[in-house]
């Protein structure tokens, strides 16, 4: 908690091929309403690319963040994952609640931004079909043991901010794309959680999590008219919708 304003920090975490960049045009509206932001980019993305090897897994990018939360002292805040990054907000929030009472670095809500929502023991290809599997395995096997970033015009954004995330993905660590994420079910559904639904275009591989939110009890769920990057295409409304997240009463 911001001892000056009395909000709660956010900690966002990007999805694949991205980094703490993408979240730029977010960061002066959440600060000016108070809140301590902070941005991990995970091992292998962004300006961290040149670190990308080939066993890089899931654990290594749960370790980016809580190694953020140690560093900046981070308790009682917003935990913020987008697309992949679900994945790794699911097994953080896992680790950080497990700790002793008291000891601080605990999140107090969850933000799943057109994001993986995993069960116990899934992992980022569960819900794809066999030949997806296949075809990702194939190329990243013949490509460093990295996921080539697609094209971002299937993002349903404007030529400029297409090409801005264009040109700054980079390939993204492949080894947890099979790698499932175990988690305490009970313990991670006492947080409260939010979806946010990005509905024009809605981006296909999230369809199965728009469903499952919609099916588990405890979820607020919103949408946005939005392609799958709304802190790029609508940084004014996300803000916005991560403020309401943020002022919400704890349970």
């Amino acid at each position: 908690m911001n001892a000056t304003t009395g909000k709660p920090p956010i900690l966002l975490v990007h999805g694949a091929w991205g980094g703490a960049w993408v979240w730029r045009r977010v960061f002066a509206p959440l600060r000016a309403a108070g809140h301590e932001v902070h941005a991990v980019t995970l091992t292998g993305d962004g300006e961290r690319a040149h670190l990308r090897r080939a066993d890089i897994g899931l654990g290594t990018h749960v370790a980016d963040v809580l190694g953020l939360v140690e560093a900046e002292e981070l308790d009682d805040f917003v935990l913020v994952g987008h697309s992949y990054g679900g994945m790794v907000i699911t097994a953080a929030a896992d680790r950080l609640l497990a700790r002793p009472a008291g000891a601080g670095g605990r999140p107090r809500s969850l933000v799943y931004v057109d994001a993986m929502v995993p069960l116990p023991g899934e992992s980022w290809s569960s819900t794809h079909a066999p030949e997806v599997q296949a075809q990702r395995l194939a190329t990243a096997a013949a490509h460093d043991h990295a996921l080539l970033p697609p094209d971002a015009g299937v993002f349903g954004l404007d030529a400029a901010d297409s090409g801005w995330l264009q040109r700054r993905h980079v390939p993204h660590p492949f080894g947890m794309y099979r790698e499932p994420v175990d988690y305490d079910a009970g313990r991670w559904a006492r947080l409260p959680r939010w979806f946010i639904d990005c509905t024009e275009p809605a981006f296909p591989t999230i369809a199965a999590m728009r469903v499952r939110v919609r099916e588990q009890p405890g979820w607020q769920v919103r949408e946005m008219k939005a392609g799958h990057f709304p802190m790029v295409s609508r940084p004014q409304e996300f803000a916005a919708l991560l403020l309401e997240v943020a002022s919400a009463r704890r349970a």
